[in-house]
């Protein structure tokens, strides 16, 4: 399961419509974006709202019908959302307790314009969904990003990981910047928040995606190797896989991502995700693929 909070959705293709025209106003492109996987269980939705639909305290943000709060020991996700395309429900409460907390930050070399922040990235979690009837408790992780300029002005193309290991959490960012300099960051954060950077020099290969071609690669310990468990996401401009991996001595499984902002930039692929993310305006009408021709997104 991933679920992700927008306020200005990077990869709306009617925020990026809106910053061509240089109308920039994040507020008017919020979202709520749940993902749920699972055999006779799979759900993804993530409907785009406007200003009127956001409400945000220290404590909540309320997008729309859902919302996240913080009753200062656990962030509490309450999800009523719709499916695109079917209109299936995804209704449930996400339940997560950080296990190990850290305050660290990085803005990948980018002069502040880009920052992420793995709050949690160890914790508890517990998901009661009634639609799709699915209920279970595991480990999860919790981070934050926010920056200044569109993510396809930063960079080119990245990769993450994040894994957990006995007694701590490994997360591991590769990539290009839209200047051609690359970055690599590895780091593990022990159970009382103390970061250590890790240096992982054995680069890993793992197989483009199935239908969409997208590369992914990851490190690993020397004389190991990662293996792709299961392909998630396969679009045009990003991947999600679960794969199997080896890290610091030990043999773990890892969320991986890939993205292509290369590939996010062209207006056919921004085409595309209207069928994906479709819009709430104020009057509560909706637009989606069936509503937005290529020259409104143009």
């Amino acid at each position: 399961m991933t679920i992700i909070a927008f306020i200005g959705s990077v990869f709306s293709p009617y925020y990026a419509k809106e910053r061509r025209r240089a109308i920039v106003d994040p507020a008017q492109h919020c979202s709520i974006n749940v993902a749920v996987y699972g055999r006779g269980a799979a759900r993804w939705a993530m409907t785009e709202r406007c200003r009127h639909a956001l409400g945000a305290t220290p404590e909540q943000l309320a997008i729309g019908p859902s919302s996240l709060s913080w009753d200062g020991t656990r962030l509490i996700v309450r999800i009523d959302e719709k499916a695109p395309v079917t209109g299936l429900p995804v209704r449930g409460v996400v339940t997560l307790e950080p296990e190990i907390r850290s305050d660290f930050a990085t803005d990948f070399g980018t002069d502040g314009r880009h920052l992420w922040a793995p709050i949690a990235p160890r914790a508890r979690v517990e998901a009661r969904f009634d639609a799709p009837a699915i209920s279970w408790t595991g480990t999860g992780y919790f981070d934050t990003n926010r920056g200044d300029e569109p993510l396809e002005d930063g960079f080119s193309y990245w990769n993450w990981s994040r894994a957990c290991l006995s007694d701590s959490a490994v997360m591991l960012y590769e990539g290009t910047r839209q200047n051609g300099s690359k970055f690599n960051m590895g780091i593990q954060i022990a159970a009382d928040g103390s970061v250590s950077p890790v240096e992982l020099r054995e680069r890993c290969d793992l197989p483009l995606t199935r239908y969409w071609k997208m590369p992914r690669e990851t490190r690993v310990d020397a004389g190991h190797t990662a293996n792709v468990e299961q392909t998630l996401e396969d679009t045009p401009f990003y991947s999600r896989s679960m794969i199997a991996t080896h890290l610091l001595g030990e043999p773990v499984h890892a969320m991986h991502e890939s993205v292509s902002l290369d590939r996010f930039r062209k207006r056919w692929v921004q085409s595309l995700l209207g069928w994906r993310m479709p819009r709430v305006t104020l009057q509560g009408s909706s637009r989606g693929v069936f509503g937005m021709s290529r020259d409104q997104i143009e």
